[in-house]
């Protein structure tokens, strides 16, 4: 610490020094001017004497401005350049010890405009950090709880199993409800892990044409166990030969998870119906259900991750399905909109670009 403030004495001396002779060459060489030009005019002659008085009262002069001056010029850099660096300085290190509630208050006075472009930049990622961070704890928070349930099912099953004296009809059922488990967890690791590829650009598109309604088929009949099992009506109006240019592979992710929400909530004997329509710049498809339905505070959420309203439902699913949907509608360009009712059901709307 000795040695820096040294070292600042000395840099503070050499500055000086430099902005003495400035100063001095200056206003020596206007004086001689002013003199010499003064002393032609008039027809005035200098003595020596006069001339060293001159001199030394210049000198003087010379001393008195650059110290003037020099003074001004330091606490002018104290005030509009130092401080505000050093605020800065400040803030940004403690953005750097992860506190993102930092924020920088506008500097007033002029001269100062450039450091207040600087201050709301770092604001603005202050701003912008804290919000990943408040995702990333809450993405963190959720993941573990969700792993909680299905490592806890699996733990009470696999416990139950080492018994000897099961039947095996028990242990049947035990060891299905290790398997379900077990599944449910693997969903929910796949899941987590084609979200965080989608929301960090590392799945693109890879268009091709394709007939959208042979799609929409062959993924709803990947239901049918689960429909007819649930006794749940189907109402299908797909028009034919409705071409798209698209990502049928994250399309079918859309619709696996729509046609998936719409039986989970539809009691038995409710219906779910599906229709494909087009205009001239999209290709429209609704999925709509006779279940349960929501509130418009929760529909406000759907496509939070993790979001779950009907908690009677949770143990089916994990909140990721419909922040898939939402996250791949974005990247095809299409727009979704969500109409519910409570007791009515509940009818999703994606319009899709005929061309990607």
């Amino acid at each position: 610490m000795k040695k820096l403030s040294v070292r600042n004495v000395l840099k503070a001396i050499n500055n000086y020094l430099i902005f003495f002779l400035t100063v001095g060459f200056a206003v020596s060489c206007c004086m001689m001017l002013f003199l010499n030009t003064f002393a032609n005019r008039v027809g005035l002659e200098f003595t020596a004497e006069n001339v060293g008085v001159a001199a030394k009262i210049t000198f003087v002069n010379v001393i008195l401005i650059t110290i003037l001056f020099g003074t001004i010029d330091y606490i002018r850099r104290k005030v509009m350049v130092d401080r505000p660096v050093k605020i800065i300085t400040e803030a940004t290190e403690e953005i750097m010890n992860g506190d993102f509630s930092v924020r920088i208050q506008p500097m007033k006075g002029s001269g100062m405009e450039g450091f207040n472009q600087i201050a709301s930049a770092v604001n603005a990622m202050a701003q912008e950090l804290s919000g990943m961070e408040t995702l990333r704890t809450d993405f963190i928070a959720n993941v573990s709880h969700e792993m909680k349930t299905p490592l806890a099912v699996m733990q009470n099953y696999g416990t139950l199993l080492q018994s000897p004296d099961l039947s095996e009809e028990q242990r049947m059922e035990y060891a299905k409800g290790v398997t379900d488990a077990s599944r449910r967890l693997a969903e929910m690791m796949t899941n987590i892990l084609k979200l965080n590829r989608l929301e960090n650009q590392q799945i693109f598109p890879q268009a091709a044409e394709f007939d959208l309604g042979e799609q929409l088929c062959e993924c709803l009949l990947q239901f049918e166990n689960v429909w007819e099992k649930a006794e749940i009506e189907i109402d299908t109006d797909i028009a034919e030969e409705i071409m798209i240019c698209a990502d049928a592979e994250l399309l079918s992710l859309v619709w696996n998870n729509l046609f998936s929400n719409a039986f989970k909530f539809t009691g038995s004997g409710g219906m779910v119906t599906v229709s494909l329509t087009e205009t001239e710049q999209h290709a429209v498809v609704k999925v709509k259900d006779t279940g349960c339905g929501m509130t418009s505070e929760v529909g406000a959420h759907i496509f939070e991750k993790f979001y779950q309203g009907d908690t009677s439902h949770s143990v089916q699913g994990n909140g990721l399905g419909l922040a898939l949907v939402k996250r791949v509608i974005d990247i095809l360009q299409g727009e979704i909109a969500v109409e519910s009712a409570v007791g009515v059901g509940t009818s999703f709307t994606v319009k899709i670009p005929r061309r990607v």
